[in-house]
């Protein structure tokens, strides 16, 4: 049951975050006429400050009571959508866009980690992999029921209101979780970098900030490229609950193999997958290259992403749960944060094409470093802490 409700929780946690992703480069556009740049400058704020965060909540998570921390992250998440409907500036939205990222890169390591307690070691791969299914189908609803709102109601507000209602919906929820007594670990006096980032970790978080680069990219500029590029406006939700679709299967398809352990196997699957999905988003801009790089990519990720945090998990001590998910989560962040800002410049210079090229370039490059690196890396570690 608990672990049931942490799954809920995340739901609700993603699905107030994706239901305003794919639209708020139209918000700032329609709204205030932001440029590309500046639209790429203000929605990498969110990711910037995920970004600082997400090392110290791994720190806090590891250090004092989940539950507490967790709540409070919850909250403070809750609260600043509340935010977004008092701004009536650029400045404003700006600033709380920018500071929602903390609690919600606080409130995802928190959450990922309370799933991890409450799971049994026997059940721990297969219930990671479950996990992550709140995850997917929160992007494959979310998206949708945004772009429903915004097509019949053309209101913004709406959509504000329809987030700070599910993020509230996530942390009641929460509330009723019992985790299992832990011991707490004492806060050690002096400061190291292995109390905010899992080095040992370090090839795994460069191949993340390298997919999550292309990530950024997409999901934030993919309705402005199909309104500009392939005259469509409705077609993003439809992408995105491809996407979903494709994540969910793969999520569902890789369990049998996570369960015996096969996360190498997993991983070089889905990078596959995704690398072929971005080419092809870019490579052939037709509506049948669209809607099938979405599967692709939906099932290339849905392999990378479990199999990514059985490996960080695994090369972990027990006490380094919160910092190996913190640093997990932070190299996607920095990843995402670089594809917004980055893209938004590409594209202010030289149009979206080009910056859809590099992306596909990105994760050509994020392919070739898992074959040459992160495999061999996490083999060697692997076996290393075994045997400890």
């Amino acid at each position: 049951m608990d672990y049931n409700r942490v799954m809920l929780t995340n739901f609700a946690l993603f699905f107030s975050f994706y239901l305003l992703t794919p639209l708020l480069p139209l918000y700032l556009s329609e709204t205030f006429n932001t440029s590309k740049d500046t639209i790429g400058l203000v929605l990498s704020g969110y990711t910037l400050v995920a970004l600082i965060v997400r090392p110290f909540s791994g720190f806090l998570v590891d250090n004092f009571p989940r539950k507490r921390v967790l709540m409070i992250c919850l909250f403070i998440y809750f609260l600043i959508f509340g935010g977004y409907l008092l701004a009536g500036s650029l400045v404003m939205f700006a600033i709380f866009r920018t500071l929602h990222g903390g609690p919600f890169g606080a409130s995802t390591v928190a959450n990922s980690t309370m799933a991890i307690d409450v799971l049994p070691p026997s059940r721990r791969n297969e219930g990671i992999g479950f996990y992550g299914l709140s995850n997917n189908l929160a992007s494959a609803i979310a998206p949708t029921v945004g772009i429903f709102i915004y097509r019949y109601s053309h209101n913004f507000d709406v959509l504000f209101w329809t987030a700070f209602i599910a993020a509230g919906i996530g942390f009641m929820n929460i509330t009723a979780v019992k985790p299992r007594e832990r011991q707490v670990m004492p806060v050690k006096r002096t400061l190291s970098l292995d109390r905010f980032f899992l080095a040992r970790g370090w090839f795994l978080a460069v191949n993340t900030c390298l997919f999550g680069f292309c990530w950024g990219v997409l999901s934030n500029y993919l309705a402005i490229y199909g309104k500009e590029h392939l005259g469509v406006t409705s077609s993003t939700g439809t992408y995105f609950l491809l996407l979903s679709v494709g994540l969910i299967v793969s999520r569902l398809q890789g369990n049998k193999s996570l369960r015996r352990g096969r996360l190498i196997h997993n991983a070089m699957s889905g990078v596959l997958l995704s690398t072929a999905g971005y080419i092809t988003f870019i490579a052939y801009p037709t509506m049948t290259g669209y809607y099938l790089s979405a599967m692709l990519i939906g099932l290339g990720n849905g392999h990378i992403w479990p199999a990514f945090q059985n490996m960080i998990i695994n090369i972990a001590h027990n006490n380094e749960r919160g910092t190996a998910n913190s640093t997990l989560l932070t190299s996607w962040d920095l990843g995402i944060g670089m594809g917004i800002l980055l893209g938004g410049i590409i594209a202010e210079y030289l149009g979206y094409d080009a910056t859809f090229w590099v992306m596909a370039a990105v994760h050509v490059i994020g392919l070739a470093a898992f074959v040459l690196l992160t495999r061999n890396k996490y083999k060697v570690l692997n076996i290393s802490i075994n045997r400890q």
